[in-house]
């Protein structure tokens, strides 16, 4: 089998591109499924990853078939996202064998990150293996593939620096808000959607103890709970037109295929806030406030994409830490490339027990005949011995009496490998004394 990794992101992409490609965990599985009937090969092993920043099909399919499937990925993804094929290879990429372990290991690890260390990525990994191995699409080789990946990553990050130089989306966005609130004791702030980012950036923001927080959510109950943990009061996502102006601060991330707060709420709200300056973050893809929002004099509107120049450090500990970490990453893509290698022989090794069973059964079916007939033990067991140990020699003897006298040499020294392992000399050589 043979691997080949093809997506768009926070590099290749802008940022409304990329939520085209936004898929839920939920529309993972029948992406999957609509994926493998696309290209028509029911072999074929893939995983979805999609995150704000990136969206990644991996495939695993026979050596030969792999260039075949890199073309149908590409209209299949084109589709997905309501884009013709050579408007999204303008912005995609496409690595293949060990490039594609390599970038798997690195995504995994941080290092492909907007947030270089960031952790939340390796969740989302796991996330699209459970959704794939749902869907029935992972296969063998790709759970090998992501399953090293973790375990690379887990190494990246216990024995190097790696995360310990970033700065997080979460901690971005109360550090923009700093810049431009004197003091955040004195400001309220509305989470909007209730997920692991919306959770760490009310962790951070409840730090510095702003005087009053909201959650508004689709679904209240699981809003409640959330919002229970930070002293937030809860709020219904559809009353959110209505009490928006009430907030200095508003960071969304949703699910949403759709925004979901406008740019005439946006307006009604600043109207009655007598145009007091709003701070609003938009981590999601697709996007959760309307674009147009930035253009507002009074509104303060970052993307992911705005935040990426902050959330990056430099220095000479940084890169230490990266270069160590493409060290472990290095010796994990060896590793599974090894791996690689090794199931491209599994075939041949199948057929190969197969041919010893039949060979075994055929001989224990004429022992028994011989012994139901009443002939000696010990002959049954002679002729048992020497029937297995010719059908085991005959491909060998054969093929060395057919090769000509060039290749006969060769043939002999494969042999001699093969079947005279333990013997310190090949038949024919001479010995010096």
């Amino acid at each position: 089998m043979n691997v080949f990794a093809l997506g768009l992101n926070h590099n290749t992409a802008p940022l409304d591109l990329r939520g085209r490609f936004a898929f839920t965990p939920e529309q993972l599985p029948p992406a999957l499924r609509g994926f493998r009937e696309r290209v028509q090969r029911s072999g074929a092993e893939a995983a979805l990853l999609s995150t704000c920043n990136r969206t990644e099909l991996y495939v695993a399919a026979e050596p030969t078939g792999v260039r075949e499937l890199v073309r149908p990925a590409i209209d299949w993804l084109a589709a997905q996202g309501g884009v013709s094929g050579a408007d999204l290879m303008s912005h995609t990429y496409v690595e293949e064998h060990r490039a594609a372990a390599r970038h798997a290991f690195r995504v995994a690890s941080g290092l492909d990150s907007m947030v270089l260390g960031e952790p939340q990525i390796l969740g989302q990994m796991k996330q699209a293996v459970r959704e794939a191995d749902a869907a029935g699409t992972l296969g063998t080789t790709l759970h090998q593939l992501f399953q090293r990946s973790f375990s690379v990553a887990k190494e990246v990050r216990s024995s190097t620096e790696i995360g310990s130089h970033s700065i997080s989306m979460a901690a971005a966005s109360v550090r923009l808000a700093a810049q431009l609130f004197e003091d955040l004791k004195d400001i309220r702030v509305l989470f909007v959607g209730a997920g692991e980012m919306i959770e760490l950036v009310a962790t951070h923001f409840a730090a510095r103890t702003p005087k009053a927080m909201a959650l508004a959510n689709r679904t209240l109950e699981r809003g409640e709970k959330l919002a229970s943990r930070f002293g937030a009061q809860a709020l219904r996502l559809a009353d959110l037109p209505q009490c928006l102006h009430e907030y200095d601060a508003v960071i969304s991330c949703t699910a949403s295929s759709l925004p979901i707060i406008g740019l005439g709420a946006v307006e009604r709200a600043l109207k009655q806030r007598k145009h007091r300056p709003m701070f609003m973050v938009d981590l999601a893809v697709p996007r959760d406030i309307e674009p147009e929002v930035a253009r507002l004099d009074d509104v303060y509107l970052y993307t992911v994409d705005d935040l990426s120049t902050m959330v990056q450090t430099a220095g000479e500990k940084r890169q230490a830490a990266v270069q160590q970490a493409e060290v472990i990453i290095d010796a994990g893509v060896q590793s599974f490339a090894h791996w690689l290698d090794q199931r491209a022989s599994v075939p041949l090794i199948q057929a190969l027990n197969r041919q010893a069973d039949d060979w075994r059964a055929a001989e224990l079916a004429r022992a028994r005949k011989l012994l139901a007939r009443g002939e000696d033990v010990e002959a049954v067991l002679e002729a048992l011995s020497r029937g297995l140990t010719q059908k085991m020699l005959h491909g060998a003897l054969a093929e060395l009496h057919a090769s000509d006298t060039d290749q006969r040499e060769h043939t002999a020294q494969t042999i001699s490998r093969l079947f005279l392992r333990h013997s310190s000399r090949t038949p024919g050589s001479s010995g010096g004394r």
